[in-house]
């Protein structure tokens, strides 16, 4: 057994196609179909079960699945803790960001990141929250920009500041006249959110629950964007964050914000990685960077 066989079980149980497995490895099909039944000779059990449209990992396959990952994350860290003791500031960084937070946070901070690790190659991945945790996880990922609460001791989370929400009316409504209501006013409205698997759209709801406001049930949208577009149209009121109203265009005429007068909603945005990872010393530079932000990006 060696790593490259590693490296196929992987590869199919995460395609469940041997061509595409094959693809993926760089080598072809009949090589990657030997080298899987090898693996099960030497073990003495059926990893995969195997039909024309099908391939599905049996108990044992996906217990060796799960030990494979294990010991290749392991070959992973103990490379990556290698080149960073060589250069500690150079290589890759594979990090990932939520869509309502990614573009506009990412344009102020990019140039000061490049600053402090002029040798640092950032790869971003920009995914809802489920599914940077599970690259995270997986070894995918080196580390993910979230918010908080995240529940995995396995994870280390460094808090990089707290964001505020706005409420979004449009310029025709009434409350366009106001500069701030209070958490109670909120409970008299309907606010429109986004779909399911957006953490913003939790994060809403948390503050609905709060005050009382309700859901405008009949619309959900797919971006914050499209939930800006739709404010800006007058066809209802929504949340948004702080870098979303200062991080990316000057706010139009067509779109009033308003502070809250007494208790602020809000957001905890973190950099989350491994507590096991080699490259924990650069990560928590890295969030000290991210600290950084613009005087005023996230005041009213």
């Amino acid at each position: 057994m060696n790593l490259r066989e590693l490296q196929y079980l992987v590869a199919l149980a995460d395609h469940r196609n041997f061509r595409r497995a094959a693809e993926v490895c760089l080598v072809s099909q009949p090589t990657l179909s030997t080298q899987i039944r090898k693996l099960e000779e030497e073990l003495g059990v059926t990893l995969f079960e195997r039909s024309p449209r099908n391939v599905m990992l049996t108990p044992a396959g996906q217990d060796a699945v799960a030990r494979a990952r294990r010991i290749m994350h392991e070959v992973q860290h103990m490379k990556e803790a290698a080149r960073r003791l060589r250069r500690p500031e150079s290589g890759t960084v594979r990090l990932g960001v939520f869509p309502t937070l990614g573009p506009y946070l990412l344009p102020h901070v990019m140039p000061l990141i490049r600053e402090r690790f002029p040798e640092l190659e950032l790869l971003l991945t920009e995914e809802k929250s489920d599914p940077l945790l599970e690259r995270l996880r997986e070894g995918k990922l080196d580390a993910v920009l979230l918010a908080l609460p995240v529940h995995d001791a396995q994870l280390h989370c460094e808090l990089l500041f707290e964001e505020p929400f706005f409420l979004a009316v449009p310029s025709r409504h009434e409350l366009s006249r106001r500069d701030s209501l209070s958490m109670e006013e909120l409970s008299q409205l309907n606010l429109m959110l986004l779909e399911d698997g957006h953490c913003l759209r939790d994060q809403a709801l948390e503050v609905c629950h709060l005050s009382g406001a309700r859901e405008k049930s009949e619309f959900r949208a797919t971006s914050l964007e499209t939930l800006r577009q739709m404010v800006m149209s007058g066809v209802g009121l929504t949340l948004m964050p702080a870098l979303a109203v200062h991080g990316a265009a000057p706010v139009p005429d067509s779109l009033h914000l308003l502070r809250f007068s007494d208790a602020q909603p809000s957001r905890k945005i973190a950099l989350v990685w491994r507590k096991t990872s080699a490259m924990e010393p650069l990560l928590m530079q890295l969030a000290g960077v991210l600290k950084s932000l613009p005087e005023g990006l996230l005041e009213a």
